[in-house]
């Protein structure tokens, strides 16, 4: 188990005294929801920093505020949700201004008004000293008409997809990423998934949570896997695509009936790809090109 999965989903999740009847969807997984008469609203938040991120020697300010925005709205599409509306606060370095935040909101809005996800307010602060600059976008979203699919429901036999392409990411791709919000609303209208998330630390490691959270393995082709045009500039073009992350696509399962139906009545720019089975047992595989296999080891990004 990786550094961050242990504290989030093992102590943090232990720690919670949530009532599942107030709280129906808790810790672990890429939204929350809280439960009102009229429904769930669901809840995100991501954390954006300087040299971490983003680098403002290749990253315009413009792109950091879309991408701030693209990040939250990638955890809605992950469940099949419809975005409400956003709250941002940012940590302005010393020495930025007026000039430097409106292009910050210009990517921020941006992203808002192609997604449908008005900007609500937030908070602005500045370093005293020496500090980069940090964003912090937080989404509200609803359920899309059906209920937000969860990242703990794979069974095993389950056919495993996926959407776009993958890796390359690092080469600026994320900075200009599309959440797939209206594909997986999509998607969802046309087959029932058992699963879902997005990929936003490599598929490496977001299957291996997936995996976990549904107690099932997975066997994946590795001749089946997507590979981006900007991978294929990488040494190890395979190795980006299950390990670079910030790919923001998504990543789910279903029956290999419903898996049929949605391929027949799929259409459009995204592809939809079959890259695997959901097993029984534990283990994840990669099965390469050649009929050999090998475990597939979680090579994507850990937070601690």
């Amino acid at each position: 188990m990786s550094g961050d999965e242990d504290i989030i989903t093992a102590w943090f999740a232990r720690q919670s005294k949530l009532s599942a009847n107030d709280y129906s969807i808790g810790i672990g997984d890429d939204m929350a929801a809280i439960h009102f008469r009229g429904g769930d609203i669901l809840v995100t938040t991501d954390m954006l920093i300087e040299g971490v991120h983003f680098d403002l020697q290749s990253a315009s300010l413009h792109q950091v505020g879309y991408k701030a925005m693209a990040v939250s709205l990638s955890d809605c599409a992950a469940m099949a949700t419809v975005p409400v509306g956003a709250v941002v606060a940012v940590a302005l370095p010393k020495g930025y201004g007026q000039k430097e935040l409106k292009e910050l909101h210009g990517g921020i809005n941006d992203a808002a008004v192609k997604y449908s996800c008005p900007l609500l307010g937030g908070d602005i602060t500045k370093w005293k000293a020496t500090g980069g600059l940090c964003i912090n976008s937080t989404i509200t979203s609803r359920g899309g008409g059906g209920a937000p699919v969860l990242r703990s429901q794979a069974n095993s036999g389950d056919v495993i997809c996926v959407t776009g392409q993958l890796g390359g990411s690092g080469l600026g791709r994320h900075l200009n990423f599309e959440p797939r919000v209206k594909e997986a609303l999509r998607i969802t209208g046309l087959a029932k998934l058992n699963a879902m998330m997005d990929i936003s630390d490599g598929l490496s490691t977001d299957l291996s949570r997936m995996c976990k959270a549904s107690g099932v393995g997975a066997i994946i082709e590795a001749a089946q896997i997507p590979i981006s045009q900007a991978a294929q500039k990488r040494e190890d073009p395979l190795d980006s695509a299950l390990n670079e992350g910030e790919d923001f696509e998504l990543l789910f399962s279903l029956s290999a009936a419903q898996c049929q139906k949605l391929q027949h009545l799929w259409s459009g720019p995204v592809e939809i790809t079959q890259i695997g089975q959901m097993t029984k047992n534990a283990e994840i595989v990669l099965k390469k090109a050649d009929g050999s296999s090998e475990p597939l080891r979680q090579g994507g990004w850990d937070h601690l």
